[in-house]
């Protein structure tokens, strides 16, 4: 097993907007870092609902995932931080949809606001296979 922290990067997720990485693996685990809705190439997303935006935050967050060689299967924590927790059963809808039967340890965290005014950001620490 590699110990050694790896950084993780994709184009099929937005670049880091500051001093971090989209992920760091250390031996099996990976920290995928907070994931806004903001698409790969930084364009405004054309449908800017709840809905879409937690799409393309989980979907980032999946991106960068398959990137590091896993599948949402590896998912083993993630915390979902949404504005306005009357979007929780939509959050709870498409998060299954996106992770299909994967069910990793989950918080939701209802916050006032994010970052930009976005209404959603998903991180996540997954389990790899130990050849990384």
């Amino acid at each position: 097993m590699n110990n050694k922290q790896q950084v993780i990067e994709t184009d099929k997720a937005p670049a880091p907007a500051g001093a971090y990485s989209q992920a760091v693996r250390s031996g099996a685990t990976l920290y995928i870092s907070g994931q806004l809705p903001i698409r790969a190439d930084k364009e405004p997303l054309a449908d800017t609902s709840f809905a879409a935006q937690a799409r393309q935050a989980i979907a980032n967050m999946l991106a960068i995932l398959e990137a590091a060689g896993g599948s949402p299967a590896d998912l083993s924590r993630v915390t979902a931080y949404i504005v306005g927790v009357a979007n929780w059963p939509e959050f709870n809808r498409i998060y299954g949809e996106l992770l299909g039967d994967a069910r990793p340890a989950r918080t939701v965290v209802p916050v006032p606001e994010l970052h930009y005014g976005f209404l959603v950001e998903i991180d996540a620490i997954a389990t790899l296979d130990d050849e990384g």
